[in-house]
């Protein structure tokens, strides 16, 4: 195999530009984290963990002990969409406080956030919101960031139904003064349904204001108390998704594999650890 040249990588990083110039200096990359929500095809507005902080925030609330985890989403065929997130949640006294961070892409362009939100339960719902910092770099085209604020709700309907919903970007930060060029707001909203104990099927929308609706669809299906199966699918884009994990009393380790036909396959692997000290 011919090693690459700094001919061969620029090259790939022109390509990259030219693939990457509708979204360059926006929040092109989906920040939603964690093998868990990928092997469900990241219906997560109803997903209560830990991932919570990058998904919808108002999950943080029933996170019971301190947990710390690291993801890695790898895209072999493209390794510019490799993302990387590191979260820590912690109970205090009045709810759930976390804290995160996220990269996407590599020394020449990669889009980082450093996110922190607080999230607590109010008679039947959750509430959660979250303050960002988004951050690009791009090899001659400079840096530029700005803040942002993300806002959830999960309300509990019954032992089986839940109903959620989340805004990234509430505030459309403005990222350049010059042509007004901001975040994108995304809305999603999602059911979570219970069908038996040991399986779980969610469903959501999700809406970016300058592109088309997004339809994602999961099941988890439970086996034994600590071995979890996965799977998805989402439209526009088309996706398939499959995944699994392993949760004994402190330890979980997660795998997903997403599959789209124009970015090829996405590998996904989570672990995180509880600290077995009950905090609330």
């Amino acid at each position: 195999m011919l090693k690459p040249t700094p001919v061969m990588k620029t090259l790939s990083f022109v390509i990259s530009l030219f693939l990457w110039r509708p979204l360059l200096f926006a929040q092109s990359s989906p920040v939603l984290m964690g093998a868990p929500a990928a092997g469900c095809a990241y219906a997560s507005s109803c997903t209560r963990d830990e991932w919570a902080l990058f998904n919808n925030v108002a999950g943080l609330a029933d996170v019971k002990n301190t947990t710390a985890a690291f993801t890695y989403n790898a895209v072999p065929s493209f390794k510019l969409f490799n993302r990387m997130a590191a979260a820590v949640a912690v109970p205090v006294r009045f709810g759930v406080a976390g804290v995160g961070v996220y990269r996407l892409g590599n020394d020449l362009y990669n889009e980082q956030l450093l996110t922190a939100g607080f999230s607590n339960t109010f008679g039947l719902a959750s509430l959660g919101i979250r303050v960002n910092y988004v951050q690009y770099n791009a090899a001659g085209f400079g840096t530029k960031g700005a803040f942002s604020l993300s806002f959830g709700g999960i309300a509990t309907l019954t032992p089986a139904l839940s109903v959620g919903a989340h805004i990234i970007n509430l505030n459309q930060p403005v990222l350049s003064k010059a042509d007004g060029e901001r975040l994108p707001t995304v809305v999603c909203a999602g059911i979570g349904l219970k069908v038996a104990p040991q399986t779980r099927i969610t469903t959501e929308v999700e809406k970016d204001l300058d592109y088309p609706l997004l339809w994602k669809t999961g099941l988890e299906y439970r086996f034994q108390k600590k071995v979890f199966f996965r799977t998805g699918f989402a439209f526009h884009p088309n996706a398939g998704f499959f995944g699994f994990g392993f949760k004994p009393k402190t330890l979980s380790i997660d795998y997903a594999f997403q599959y789209t036909g124009s970015r090829g396959a996405h590998h996904e692997a989570t672990v995180a650890y509880v600290f077995n000290r009950k905090q609330k």
